[in-house]
């Protein structure tokens, strides 16, 4: 029997929650294919949820649940570069992000197909989410939910800022949004940045239209934050809690937006 592509929780609120890069569940077809390295599924977007389990039954909730090494939801499914002349990983990852091929030798993704099965799916569920919460409000915010080591060399130098907001350099939101969201970030003892290294996935290039009143945010979180990454499914509670205040002030910060920005829109 074959799993499901999500988990669902709808809520009548304005704001969608998203998390495309959380899932661990691989089909017996594609683990098949996966070498040793790819079975660990080290890109995985660890504990995200956990991390947002405050806002639950606050927000509308949608989560894969299959790896990202079966599809990646967060690229574009006609194979365009997220950054072009940078380092990234493709619609169905053949390698890591440390450049390591996670697939066994003579194996290769049937990217039609796993468009066509996993991709496509959870997209239409995506987009009637989107559509369900602007019939109710005139206005949709959604959230993409993601994390990352804190050191990737070959993605970017250094160590990553805490926190990486996402907006597509403005395009993806309204600049009132995306400055309410920005101070809720920076007003904490997280490091900051926006649109920096990380400016937003497909998913918030593609659904953000602020001129239709649909407006996308990425947050990346550096795993640092709230795991121990030397023993990276270990999931850190105490750092956590810490970290979940600052993410309950940016949603409180976001509702607040809506409710302003409603009352003009009327």
């Amino acid at each position: 029997m074959s799993k499901s592509l999500f988990l669902l929780q709808e809520n009548d609120g304005a704001v969608l929650l998203n998390f495309p890069h959380s899932g661990i569940y691989i089909p017996d077809e594609v683990i098949g294919q996966l070498n040793q390295l790819g079975k660990k599924m080290s890109d995985t977007d660890w504990h995200v949820p956990e991390l947002y389990q405050f806002a639950k039954g606050q927000v509308t909730w949608l989560q894969a649940t299959h790896s990202r090494y079966v599809v990646d939801l967060n690229r574009d499914p006609d194979g365009a570069a997220l950054y072009q002349g940078q380092a990234g990983t493709d619609l169905c990852p053949i390698t890591d992000f440390a450049g390591n091929e996670v697939y066994l030798p003579g194996n290769v993704p049937n990217i039609e197909q796993r468009k066509k099965q996993y991709f496509t799916s959870y997209h239409q569920q995506l987009s009637a989410q989107i559509e369900r919460i602007k019939s109710l409000h005139g206005i949709c915010v959604m959230v993409d939910c993601h994390s990352i080591a804190s050191q990737v060399p070959r993605l970017f130098d250094g160590k990553l800022p805490d926190l990486n907001l996402g907006t597509f350099s403005g395009l993806s939101c309204s600049p009132a949004l995306a400055k309410t969201a920005s101070e809720a970030l920076a007003n904490s003892n997280f490091s900051f940045v926006s649109d920096g290294r990380f400016k937003g996935g497909w998913i918030t290039r593609n659904y953000g239209r602020p001129e239709q009143d649909v407006h996308v945010l990425q947050l990346e979180i550096s795993q640092s934050c709230y795991m121990d990454e030397n023993r990276p499914q270990e999931y850190n509670s105490a750092k956590a809690k810490t970290l979940q205040k600052t993410l309950q002030q940016l949603l409180q910060a976001i509702n607040v937006w809506v409710l302003h920005h409603k009352e003009i829109i009327r």
